[in-house]
């Protein structure tokens, strides 16, 4: 049996765990931890029954535990109810699935609490990889990635022996602006923008694939990941996302990993690795597949890349400046108070202003994050 603390619990890679949870009779579900979703938080607990639910802002938390006061779970709040969540010691799985900074502080507890990371929050080793990775090693934890994209290039790299690595080949699909040149995206809508080609994600991720920052962030994750330099990752654009990722060895040969554009694949592969198990849906089909095309990325046009590799370069709290100033950009550009093509932009400016800090410790990490969102809203106001 394993026992699953899903935080996240609400979001896109959230619900859709809690499927795989409904179609493995050996998961259990300990405990959830969400931002300000009761209403669905609600319906979780009834139907899976956790020991333990964080709501992330108090009186939504309240109020939520006066509704489930039926059921025998407690009802915490803010970074200590979420770190509960994270470490409660009936789990022996965590399902990092937060969106941003907010899930450094829970996966990290949760390793020293000896669990294993089925890991989606990019954003945690994007800025703190260098905290992370060796606690992984230290405790003895197994972390396996539910990305797609990572998930794949894990599942080449199974059974293969790490230098024999020549090169990792991250695929994207494009997003809605692929083939588009700068000048066309500048009167881009919020509309526009969430309308992915191919996955159903939430908000914040969507439109960081139609910046093709996600891809940037997944650069950075996977140089953590896989312990490999920037030089020898490379981004491919796959527009009908049928292949997720590839790894390309020594030799000349290049493996890839295949499949329907859904989510529940690695999660579930995440969940129960080493083993594959039956998952109900729907297969490629190669009889009616009739080509898969390859396009190389444009920086120019999406300077968000570009900047992700820049930042990557660097190091230290660079990573944490793209990082912030990509959530706050992508917020306000959500929220209508600025334009598309303002979010790179943003991100720019804020690196070239930052002093990096060469190692950064998590309280640093977590004050640059601050800085560079005290900067942004100060600049807005003038």
């Amino acid at each position: 049996m394993r026992h699953l603390a899903i935080l996240g619990s609400t979001g896109s890679i959230g619900t859709q765990t809690l499927e795989v949870v409904e179609n493995n009779e050996d998961m259990k579900v300990v405990a959830l931890a969400a931002g300000s979703n009761i209403d669905l938080v609600e319906q979780q607990i009834r139907k899976f029954h956790p020991e333990v639910v964080c709501i992330y802002r108090e009186e939504k938390a309240r109020e939520l535990a006066r509704r489930v006061a039926d059921e025998n779970v407690s009802v915490l709040y803010g970074m200590d109810g979420l770190t509960a969540c994270a470490t409660v010691a009936s789990a022996d799985v965590v399902v990092a699935a937060v969106v941003g900074m907010i899930g450094i502080r829970p996966v990290i507890e949760a390793i020293k609490n000896g669990k294993d990371i089925a890991f989606a929050n990019k954003e945690t080793l994007v800025t703190a990889g260098h905290i992370i990775m060796p606690m992984i090693k230290q405790h003895q934890v197994l972390l396996t990635p539910v990305d797609s994209e990572h998930a794949a290039i894990f599942q080449c790299l199974n059974g293969e022996h790490h230098g024999e690595i020549s090169k990792i080949l991250l695929t994207a699909s494009g997003g809605p602006f692929r083939g588009k040149k700068r000048e066309e995206l500048a009167h881009v809508t919020v509309e526009d923008a969430l309308k992915h080609p191919n996955w159903s994600m939430g908000r914040k991720i969507t439109i960081d694939s139609s910046t093709m920052v996600n891809k940037g962030l997944e650069v950075m994750e996977a140089r953590w990941l896989f312990d490999v330099d920037y030089d020898h990752i490379q981004v491919v654009i796959q527009p009908q996302s049928v292949i997720h990722s590839m790894v390309e060895f020594v030799d000349g040969a290049v493996m890839a990993q295949l499949g329907t554009p859904d989510m529940k694949l690695p999660i579930q592969y995440a969940l129960t690795y080493p083993q594959r198990r039956n998952l109900p849906g729907e297969r490629l089909d190669f009889s009616r597949l009739t080509d898969i095309t390859f396009e190389k990325p444009d920086p120019e046009t999406f300077r968000g890349l570009a900047l992700a590799y820049e930042a990557g370069r660097q190091g230290g709290s660079m990573p944490t400046v793209f990082n912030a100033a990509n959530e706050k950009a992508v917020a306000m550009f959500l929220d209508r108070k600025i334009g598309y093509l303002d979010i790179p932009e943003i991100i720019e400016k804020c690196m070239n202003d930052h002093h990096k800090i060469s190692n950064p410790s998590l309280d640093e990490i977590l004050a640059v994050e601050a800085e560079v969102y005290a900067k942004i809203e100060k600049e807005k106001e003038l």
